[in-house]
C-alpha cells in the first residue's frame, strides 16, 4: 500500500503523526500554527495534547519536552482522561522515527482542509432539511478556503513603513527614568511586570508608588489588594500623593484633598480577601468595570502569590506559577500592561542583592513575566531609608543593573537613582557606610533619649 493510499483518510496514525512532528519538529510547528486548528483531531485526548503543545509554544515559543507534558497530564483529575491521553502520547511517540513524518509534515495543510470539509458536509446535511440553501453555499465556499494561511509573513521590501509605524509600543511610564530607559519606554499592554521582594521590605509601596505615577499621568488604573483593604490601601495612595505620613493625614486633610484633586486620571481599588480570587475573578471585575465606561490602562495586583489558581495541582508551586501564567494571559486579552509582587525567600533578607535563586516557589514566575526587579533592604538600609532595586529579567533589554534608591515607607517614597548621578552616589556612599551611619543614629536616638528623661526629672 503506498503511503497516499494509506493515510489518505487521515485516521488516527496520521494525526499522532502529526502531533509527534509538533514536539520534534519546531520548523513544523511555526509553519502550521496558524492553520491548525485543535478541533481538527478526532479524538478528546489528541485534542488535549495539541491543545497543551500550542499553549506552551505560545508562551515559550518552542515545543514542550515529555517532562513538560507529563506535568500537565499529571495535574489531570479525570482518571479515564490521564489514561486516554498516556496513550495518545505514547501512541504518537512511537512514531517519532518513522519514515513517513517528512510526508505528513507536507501533507498536514490537505489533512487542514479535509478535516473542515468534513464538518462543512455534516452541517449541510443539516441545513438541507431547512432548505437554506444559500448557507449551504456559505458554508461549503468557507470549507474550500480552509488551511490557507491566513497570514503570509511580513513582506521586507514593501513593509519599511509598517514596520516604522508599529516599532513603538504604547507603554505607561513607570516614574524612574532609569527604568524606563531599560524597558524602553515602560510597561506596555499585554505584558507582565514583577516586584520581588521579601516580606516587609516595600512590594505594596513599590506597587502604589507604580500606580500612583500612572495615575499623576491621566491613566486609568486598577488596583486589587488581596491584603489590606481598599480604604488603608487608599489612604497610603494618600500618603505617596501628598507626601504626610498616613498617621498625619488627618491634620492635613484640606492639603491632601487639593492635591488629590489635581490629579488627572482616576483610580478604583477593590479588595478580595486573599486567596479567594483567581484570575478569572480579576477578569470578571474588569469586564463590570468596561460594561461601566471604566477602560483601565494599567491593572495592579497586590500580590499574585496570594492568588487562587483557577487549576488544581499537587504542589503549590506549580499553582503559583499557573497564576502568573494566566495573569500574562489576562493582560493580552486586555491589552493592557500588569503589575504585580513575588516573594523572595528567607534567606534573601540580609542579601545585599536579590537575584533570580531567591525567588520563591516556582521559577516559572520569571520565565513568564516580561520584566522582572527585584527590591533589598537590610536592617540598616531601612533606618537610613536606602535600599537596592536589581534588574533580574528585562525581555526588552539588558538585565543584572543595580540601582541605589531612597525607599522610605513613613511618607510614600521610593526613588530609583543612577549609580553616576549626584543622588546615586550620595546614596550609595549611604550604603557604603551603612554599619557607621547606623552606629551614629542609634547615638542620635540614645541622646534623644536621654534629654528626655533629664528634661522629665
Amino acid at each position: 500500500m503506498s503511503k497516499n493510499e494509506s493515510l489518505i483518510q487521515y485516521g488516527t496514525s496520521f494525526q499522532s503523526k502529526i502531533i509527534v512532528s509538533l514536539l520534534v519538529n519546531n520548523k513544523f510547528i511555526k509553519t502550521v500554527y496558524d492553520i491548525l486548528e485543535i478541533n481538527y483531531f478526532d479524538s478528546d485526548s489528541n485534542k488535549f495534547l495539541v491543545r497543551e503543545i500550542r499553549n506552551y509554544f505560545d508562551k515559550y515559543k518552542t515545543p514542550p519536552t515529555m517532562e513538560a507534558l507529563k506535568v500537565v497530564i499529571d495535574d489531570l483529575d479525570n482518571d479515564v482522561m490521564k489514561t486516554a491521553v498516556v496513550d495518545s502520547l505514547r501512541n504518537a511517540w512511537n512514531h517519532r522515527e518513522s519514515p513517513d513524518l517528512e510526508f505528513v509534515q507536507e501533507k498536514t495543510l490537505e489533512f487542514c482542509k479535509n478535516q473542515v470539509i468534513k464538518s462543512a458536509i455534516m452541517q449541510s446535511v443539516e441545513l438541507l432539511d431547512t432548505q437554506k440553501y444559500d448557507e449551504i453555499k456559505g458554508v461549503i465556499d468557507n470549507a474550500m478556503k480552509a488551511g490557507v494561511e491566513r497570514d503570509i509573513g511580513h513582506e521586507y521590501l514593501t513593509g519599511f513603513e509598517e514596520r516604522m509605524s508599529s516599532s513603538t509600543r504604547d507603554t505607561v511610564p513607570t516614574k524612574w527614568d532609569s527604568v524606563n530607559d531599560l524597558m524602553e519606554g515602560g510597561l506596555a499592554g499585554g505584558e507582565l511586570g514583577v516586584i520581588v521582594a521579601p516580606a516587609g521590605i516595600g512590594k505594596s509601596w513599590t506597587l502604589q508608588a507604580l500606580g500612583a505615577d500612572a495615575v499623576r499621568q491621566g491613566k486609568t488604573v486598577v488596583h486589587y489588594t488581596l491584603e489590606l483593604n481598599a480604604q488603608y490601601v487608599g489612604l497610603r495612595y494618600d500618603t505617596i500623593v501628598s507626601g504626610q505620613p498616613t498617621g498625619n493625614l488627618q491634620y492635613y486633610k484640606e492639603e491632601v484633598q487639593q492635591k488629590i484633586s489635581k490629579l488627572k486620571g482616576n483610580l478604583i481599588i477593590k479588595y478580595y480577601p486573599t486567596r479567594t480570587a483567581s484570575v478569572n475573578t480579576i477578569t470578571a471585575h474588569l469586564q463590570q468595570c468596561e460594561l461601566q465606561g471604566i477602560r483601565p490602562d494599567m491593572v495592579i495586583v497586590d500580590y499574585a502569590d496570594i492568588m487562587k489558581s483557577t487549576q488544581h495541582f499537587n504542589e503549590k508551586r506549580h499553582q503559583i506559577g499557573h497564576v502568573y501564567e494566566e495573569l500574562r494571559g489576562m493582560a493580552g486579552e486586555f491589552d493592557i500592561p500588569v503589575w504585580t509582587a513575588s516573594q523572595a525567600n528567607r534567606s534573601s533578607l540580609e542579601e545585599d542583592v536579590i537575584d533570580a535563586s531567591k525567588v520563591s516557589e516556582d521559577y516559572s514566575k520569571v520565565m513568564t513575566a516580561d520584566f522582572v526587579m527585584s527590591m533589598s533592604r537590610k536592617v540598616e538600609d531601612k533606618i537610613a531609608n536606602t535600599g537596592r532595586f536589581h534588574v533580574i529579567k528585562n525581555r526588552f533589554g539588558i538585565d543584572g543593573v543595580t540601582y541605589p534608591s531612597t525607599i522610605n515607607t513613613n511618607i510614600g517614597v521610593v526613588k530609583i537613582h543612577e549609580g553616576s548621578s549626584q543622588f546615586g552616589k550620595e546614596t550609595q556612599n549611604k550604603m557604603d557606610n551603612s554599619q557607621e551611619f547606623l552606629r551614629k543614629e542609634l547615638a542620635n536616638k540614645y541622646n534623644d533619649m536621654e534629654k528626655k528623661v533629664d528634661g522629665f526629672e
